[in-house]
């Protein structure tokens, strides 16, 4: 598999962004709230769940819901201040987590960084007891695609060529095929459409930064970008109710282990 991302680039990004993210939790929970509304839809009761990457958003709803809770993160930082017991993942290959330890497995926006997306649902797997629930969420196909389009064509214009700065994602109707592949049984796989709008755009690159998600590509420009880049692409937005509009298309996975 060629690699797509760097790593260590994405752990680097998420340190930083543990002394920010406070600011941006009430968004990460009203996503988090989307993804746990899936426990709803069963009488199954979760005593032990893992919190994979969650960011803070995640840990403390479920604890309100009476579950011990592990939080895990390849961020020391984010882990220690995610609400759970942290836990540090030891890798992308090898997350290091104990085998049949947890009820409930709960990855919010915490898998698309990764190369290696079956593998890590593979290991999210391992980590459930028999009759345990994957609840997964990450952007697909469509995700900021006018920003991602914007920034090309502004960058072309400027300099005659491109570099990827936006993350590619996969599409919805590969998602519950992943989940399959991983060995999951009654995969499901669905999507939610959330719009943002900012009345001054350069505040969706800062939340996108303050976030953990600044450009982790290992194929992404390395120099600073040409001058200008950054207010033509913002200039390019589409434009709603007077604000700078930008679009989340969130998948939302489950699957039982056997």
């Amino acid at each position: 598999m060629h690699p797509i991302f760097e790593f260590k680039a994405m752990v680097k990004h998420r340190e930083r962004a543990a002394g920010r993210i406070a600011a941006l939790l009430p968004v990460l929970e009203d996503l988090g709230e989307r993804l746990l509304d899936r426990l709803d839809d069963t009488s199954r009761r979760f005593a032990t769940a893992l919190d994979f990457g969650g960011r803070g958003a995640i840990a403390p709803m479920l604890a309100e819901r009476g579950m011990e809770v592990v939080s895990a993160d390849f961020s020391p930082a984010m882990a220690a201040q995610a609400g759970g017991k942290p836990l540090l993942l030891a890798g992308p290959e090898n997350f290091g987590l104990p085998e049949s330890a947890f009820d409930l497995v709960v990855a919010h926006l915490a898998l698309h960084w990764l190369d290696d997306l079956p593998g890590a649902l593979i290991q999210l797997k391992r980590a459930l007891k028999p009759e345990g629930l994957l609840l997964a969420s990450m952007p697909v196909l469509g995700t900021l695609q006018t920003l991602r389009e914007a920034l090309l064509d502004a960058e072309e214009a400027l300099t005659g060529g491109v570099s990827p700065r936006i993350s590619p994602f996969p599409e919805l109707r590969d998602c519950a095929g992943l989940l399959q592949r991983a060995g999951f049984v009654h995969p499901v796989a669905d999507v939610e459409e959330i719009t943002f709008l900012y009345a001054n755009p350069l505040h969706l690159l800062h939340e996108l930064r303050d976030a953990g998600e600044s450009n982790a590509l290992l194929d992404r420009q390395r120099r600073t970008p040409p001058q200008g880049l950054f207010p033509a692409a913002l200039a390019a937005l589409p434009v709603q109710d007077g604000r700078t509009k930008a679009t989340l298309r969130m998948a939302i996975l489950t699957g039982w282990a056997s």
